[in-house]
């Protein structure tokens, strides 16, 4: 076992960590300012924290392995594809969105999965999510979609008239005016809102890229990384009472898990669409609320990729950790969706506040290869040899530079159509078939939304998300005329209407109901019941 000698922070052999040096007078002491330990000790601890990331606080991490797994020379000159084999070393944060870095993990929330890949041509991110579309797309939303997770900014607590904060509330002020989003809190609010292990998630990039060949020629793609362990989740009952029992249950399945080397594996895959097919294709490829069909563009494997290491120390190898959409390598290259350009400004400028202007430096940070850019010198914290007497100025002729050859090519027009508002309906609405397609999920769905709905206060609010968006989003029925909330009344609770709707509760009643073709309601003193035309045609969710 290493045992090493106790030592000041510069290196001062040092006999006792367990007291201050006090002039003792009596049962009392006097600090002396001597104590270089004392003060050490105090002002490193008022300094030890670093802010807090204004989203994804909230995180487990890993180290692992990517290797490529098939030939990919058709469509890109990336180095870590260019041979079957190749493994690259890799680290992974998945993380919450909203909460704060000491809430639950189990909480219903989107999660993110920020990947660093220290290839031999510098260090790849692949800054993704758990679920294949976003709530926005448009990158001036960005901010505002992000507060309104966030807390009251005069109570400090959590409100669902802003949106959704764990626990998540469907819907209201800026998803109501922000309907593009449907698709993502369809997801949101479906099973896979509430994973029950990081080991059993998927990933995807949701941006579109570009695969790039050195003729100048490229591809867009899409990434998508599959559990080999399947999809596992949590019902809603149980990301509550986990929620309260351990906050830190799916930071500890994953550390756990490698730890007894039990390594959880993914294999990656890419969409591949052709310039030509963008062009002509039905709707905008950049529009980060909709996915591409596997129909029309399915996947290809390209991978897989497995975590086995933990970190040696999380600070210093998962907090510190930044990752951005601009860290690229040649053959992987942005394409012009509005998103992705805006993130790859604002996150290494999150990371330039929260960590600092050297961050790259951090062992956790820097690349494996041969880093040379004595333009970027200097700064708080820099312990780098700052490139040592090598000029400062671009065009220096005293020691001259060798640059990378670049790829040739006609550079692309950017591709990109008018995206109506009215056109996030339709992927939203295939979703809702999809989840349809397994005994039980909508209605599930159903339940883990009326669990939110009734912390909203706001009545114009309710009735435009209950009686407007929802059926917009999931067409039940052609006869569906909306969304009617239940109100409570003498015991009893009263609908105002006979005809068709679907229906979702308000306080007291705590339940959420589905009926097509409604005729003749009727109430009882705990429960609602409804007669309908069609037999089969009503389905109780939840007792009021």
């Amino acid at each position: 076992m290493d045992q090493r000698y106790y030592t000041l922070a510069e290196g001062c052999p040092y006999a006792s960590n367990a007291s201050s040096v006090q002039l003792r007078s009596g049962n009392g002491g006097l600090l002396l300012m001597q104590d270089t330990q004392l003060i050490e000790t105090l002002s490193h601890f008022a300094r030890e924290r670093i802010p807090e990331r204004v989203v994804h606080a909230k995180a487990a991490g890993a180290y692992g392995e990517f290797t490529c797994t098939h030939d990919c020379s058709d469509i890109t000159s990336a180095s870590f594809l260019s041979e079957i084999g190749k493994t690259t070393q890799l680290l992974l944060r998945i993380s919450t969105v909203g909460p704060e870095a000491g809430s639950a993990d189990t909480l219903r929330d989107v999660h993110g999965w920020a990947m660093k890949l220290y290839t031999d041509e510098g260090n790849l991110d692949w800054v993704f999510n758990n679920t294949p579309v976003f709530f926005i797309r448009d990158p001036l939303k960005f901010p505002s979609l992000n507060r309104s997770h966030k807390r009251n900014p005069q109570s400090h607590l959590p409100d669902p008239n802003m949106v959704f904060y764990p626990p998540i509330c469907f819907g209201i002020s800026f998803h109501a005016g922000n309907p593009e989003g449907f698709h993502q809190l369809l997801h949101l609010f479906s099973d896979r809102g509430t994973p029950a292990s990081l080991r059993h998630i998927n990933a995807y990039s949701g941006h579109t890229y570009k695969f790039t060949l050195k003729d100048g020629s490229f591809k867009y793609v899409k990434f998508h990384i599959k559990t080999t362990q399947g999809v596992k989740n949590l019902t809603k009952e149980e990301s509550v009472r986990l929620a309260g029992e351990n906050p830190d249950f799916l930071i500890q399945d994953l550390f756990e898990a490698i730890e007894r080397k039990d390594y959880p594996t993914w294999n990656v895959y890419v969409q591949v669409m052709s310039p030509e097919q963008a062009e002509n294709y039905r709707w905008n490829i950049f529009d980060m609320t909709k996915v591409w069909p596997h129909s029309d563009f399915p996947l290809r494997q390209i991978g897989t990729m497995k975590l086995n290491r933990n970190p040696r120390n999380y600070f210093t190898d998962i907090e510190q950790a930044a990752f951005s959409p601009s860290n690229l390598v040649p053959g992987v290259a942005p394409s012009a969706d509005p998103m992705l350009q805006a993130r790859m400004f604002s996150y290494p400028d999150a990371a330039r506040y929260r960590v600092g202007t050297n961050y790259q430096q951090l062992p956790t940070n820097a690349a494996k290869t041969q880093v040379y850019c004595p333009y970027q010198r200097d700064g708080q914290m820099n312990f780098s040899d700052n490139y040592g007497a090598d000029p400062n100025y671009v065009g220096s002729s005293l020691k001259p530079i060798k640059f990378y050859q670049d790829v040739k090519g006609q550079a692309p027009q950017a591709v990109s159509t008018l995206t109506e508002h009215e056109k996030w309906v339709g992927q939203a609405r295939g979703l809702w078939k999809v989840i349809g397609k397994e005994e039980g999920h909508q209605e599930r769905f159903f339940g883990n939304v009326a669990v939110h709905l009734g912390q909203v206060w706001s009545g114009p609010l309710r009735e435009r998300v209950y009686g407007e968006l929802i059926p917009s989003c999931i067409s039940l029925s052609s006869s569906c005329l909306g969304v009617m909330s239940v109100k409570w009344s003498k015991n009893a609770c009263q609908l105002s209407s006979s005809r068709c709707y679907c229906l979702l509760s308000e306080k007291t009643c705590q339940g959420a109901f589905l009926c097509m073709a409604m005729a003749n309601p009727t109430v009882g003193r705990n429960s609602l019941h409804i007669d309908c035309d069609r037999s089969a045609s009503l389905q109780q969710l939840s007792q009021c």
